[in-house]
């Protein structure tokens, strides 16, 4: 886990929420090491700090849509090393299934009014920023398109295994060498996963990411 204190980039355009939570981290804690009110500020500050996680909410200026989960995204990509919170009230499930595109390790979605207590929300950074995933029931049912769980306990020890390691980012190569197989051994098993839990090709690779989803539901991560 992280040592304290837990350095935090905090994106919140709302002054009063954004003061809040840095007083609320920093009785926790925490170092708040920059506050953002833009997703350009978001990007800049993760940059020239390097925190160990930023919190970001989805709905920034100028246009209030999506400007927060797209840099999201954008960090996700160019600092994988950050762990990233999105923490918001609103559940954005395109850019919320590219943000997990990579693997949901590091990752995390809460809702503002699910939270109950500032030590859930804390203890969610810590995870996050250690490379743990912090998903909110609610979004994972939202990503999975409202559709029931999936039958993880239909899958095989290996095809579990598979699926673990996909949950953490992998790709079918890296996984191959974890388990000393061939590429071509994974590839059947991923296939076997989306079988079981009846994920059509749809020309993308939305079905990783669903699978990923599926198993990060049913195993309670």
């Amino acid at each position: 886990m992280i040592d304290s204190p837990l350095r935090v980039v905090l994106a919140e355009d709302s002054v009063i929420l954004r003061d809040g939570l840095v007083e609320l981290l920093t009785a926790r804690g925490c170092t708040v090491v920059a506050t953002c009110g833009t997703a350009p500020e978001l990007l800049a500050a993760v940059g020239e700090t390097r925190p160990d996680v930023a919190v970001v909410d989805i709905r920034m200026p100028p246009t209030h849509t999506d400007e927060g989960i797209r840099a999201a995204v954008e960090l996700r990509s160019t600092v994988p090393e950050v762990g990233i919170l999105v923490f918001s009230q609103y559940v954005e499930t395109v850019w919320a299934a590219r943000l997990l595109a990579g693997g949901a390790a590091g990752v995390g979605y809460l809702l503002k009014e699910r939270v109950a207590r500032t030590s859930e929300f804390v203890e969610a950074l810590r995870r996050v920023a250690a490379g743990g995933t912090a998903l909110d029931p609610e979004v994972v049912t939202r990503l999975m398109g409202g559709g029931r769980r999936s039958r993880v306990d239909a899958l095989t020890p290996r095809e579990r295994e598979v699926l673990e390691l996909m949950a953490q980012g992998h790709s079918n190569r890296a996984i191959a060498g974890r388990l000393v197989v061939s590429e071509r051994a994974v590839e059947k098993h991923v296939a076997a996963v989306f079988t079981k839990f009846d994920l059509a090709a749809d020309g993308g690779d939305n079905r990783r990411v669903k699978a990923v989803l599926t198993y990060l539901a049913e195993s309670g991560s």
